[in-house]
């Protein structure tokens, strides 16, 4: 196992963090559609800092019978049925995801992979649900361990509004791209990661190599 490797694996017990976002057809995981969803799999450098890595990014066909709710999609700007959002099935965007997050996290030699989203029970409750109704077997993920930067912004920078958290540790967010399964997925990723390196900074874990 290599230090890069090491380190991350020690860092969170054991857990490989993925920064997941979903856009949804309302707030009910079971019957609601899952419109959208990214990843960004993150990485760990050898002085311990941890960084944004690849993100994964799919449009999702809502799966039969499930609901729309027109104020949610009214919120997000997504029309479900629109051809050129180029849309897969639950199926394929999760056996895609679980594979290069199952690859990560083999790779970082971590032994379970956790959901890092901002209001996470939110977008853990939709993956779980997009999971169970698939039959998905060979899941990466802890089925209830999440990491919420909502409360870890709250309690680094004072803000639990990802735009607001972001503009306080430095983070460009533009509102006009908010909204977006890819744009809050990867300015989660920075924002996670800048609160992770700053608990280092000010002597958190791992500790800092002495000059």
């Amino acid at each position: 196992m290599t230090e890069k490797t090491s380190l991350l694996a020690q860092r969170f017990r054991g857990y490989y963090p993925v920064v997941i976002d979903v856009e949804t057809a309302g707030f009910n995981a079971k019957t609601d559609a899952l419109l959208e969803i990214a990843v960004n799999l993150l990485q760990m450098d050898e002085a311990g800092q941890l960084n944004p890595g690849e993100t994964l990014h799919f449009h999702v066909e809502p799966f039969a019978g499930a609901n729309l709710d027109a104020s949610s999609l009214a919120f997000n700007g997504i029309d479900p049925f629109n051809p050129l959002r180029g849309a897969v099935s639950e199926r394929e965007a999760l056996t895609e995801i679980c594979k290069a997050v199952r690859k990560a996290q083999k790779a970082a030699g971590c032994q379970r992979t956790v959901i890092v989203a901002h209001n996470s029970a939110f977008d853990q409750g939709f993956v779980n649900a997009a999971i169970a109704r698939t039959n998905y077997k060979r899941s990466p993920f802890h089925a209830f361990v999440s990491f919420d930067t909502t409360s870890l912004a709250a309690l680094a920078l004072g803000q639990t509004v990802l735009a607001k958290a972001c503009q306080q540790a430095g983070i460009a967010f533009d509102s006009k791209e908010a909204h977006s399964a890819l744009y809050d997925t990867e300015r989660t990723a920075e924002l996670f990661c800048y609160i992770v390196n700053k608990w280092q900074g000010l002597g958190g874990w791992p500790p800092l190599a002495a000059d």
